[in-house]
């Protein structure tokens, strides 16, 4: 696929100072210019004022000009209007209406860290020292943004749009609910849900491992109880481990680790998820906040957010 990148998300939210607050305890970087960093991607979210919260804008990197190229033949043959610059072709979701902006960048070139050493049966790869979870000290700086989930009131509109028009492929359904996308090799870097109103459900970002995630959330709940929303516990669509927590405009944030990897799409066939698989394969149950947020029904009418 011409597509290789998940570069950044813009998000509109009415508090920004507390919100941009907790994304420094949540282990992002912040520039002067505002952008927030992960350890290996980059400027990868922005935060700007809007009464209520929503997304702006998704960012998605290409090799070259051929590729912006193709992908413009692809948007023309789904009569999806764009404009097409230099570097940068720019367009719309036909639902929601946010901004998508697909430029040239280079590759996301991660570091290689070498494998957590867990002791099991019949394998000891850590002699006669602790674990090196429980003996990391430094804070969590999450490594990149890994994914968006969306709500989308025309579900299939939102996935044609980006399957059509931009190329992402299909990795697994969730009967009557939605799709996981992924324009990298990643088991998903878009999930798109059904939904009574157009909102951004999540953000997701890369750690190390399950001590991570765990020492993540940890961190977060410490003086902040009411941040919890969901884990830990491990997805069956995608089988990473996950813990989800709320930022104060009520937009979710995962860290997440062990993500799966698609190499060569002809050894991967995408299953339609029923029921409980379709969410998690073992953790706690979603709480219903986490399926319907509370805000929904506040979003559906414009009220503006006041924590």
């Amino acid at each position: 696929m011409p597509l290789h990148r998940l570069t950044s998300v813009v998000v509109g939210v009415p508090n920004v100072d507390s919100t941009a607050a907790y994304y420094r305890d949540f282990g992002l970087g912040q520039n002067e210019d505002g952008w927030f960093t992960t350890k290996d991607g980059g400027r990868q979210l922005k935060l700007v004022s809007t009464p209520t919260r929503r997304l702006i804008e998704i960012s998605l990197g290409v090799d070259d000009s051929e590729d912006l190229d193709r992908i413009g033949h692809r948007l023309v043959r789904s009569n999806t209007r764009f404009e097409h610059h230099n570097e940068a072709l720019v367009t719309a979701e036909p639902v929601a209406g946010f901004r998508v902006v697909v430029r040239v960048c280079d590759r996301l070139n991660q570091p290689t860290v070498p494998p957590t050493p867990y002791n099991g049966p019949g394998r000891i790869e850590r002699p006669n020292v602790r674990a090196p979870g429980v003996l990391r000290g430094e804070p969590i700086r999450p490594r990149r943004l890994g994914h968006v989930v969306i709500g989308s009131t025309d579900e299939a509109a939102t996935r044609r749009f980006f399957t059509d028009g931009l190329g992402f492929k299909v990795s697994d359904y969730i009967a009557g609910h939605g799709a996981f996308l992924r324009c990298t090799t990643d088991h998903h870097n878009l999930l798109v849900l059904g939904a009574p109103v157009n909102f951004m459900h999540h953000t997701s970002w890369q750690v190390d491992d399950v001590d991570e995630v765990g020492r993540g959330a940890a961190h977060m709940l410490e003086d902040h109880p009411e941040r919890h929303v969901w884990g830990l516990g491990r997805h069956h669509a995608g089988s990473n481990f996950f813990w989800y927590l709320k930022d104060p405009a009520g937009n979710f944030a995962e860290y997440f680790s062990d993500m799966d990897s698609i190499i060569d799409d002809q050894l991967w066939s995408p299953e339609t998820l029923e029921g409980a698989k379709g969410l998690f394969n073992w953790g706690p149950p979603p709480p219903p906040s986490f399926l319907h947020p509370e805000d929904l029904a506040a979003l559906m009418t414009g009220a503006h957010h006041t924590s």
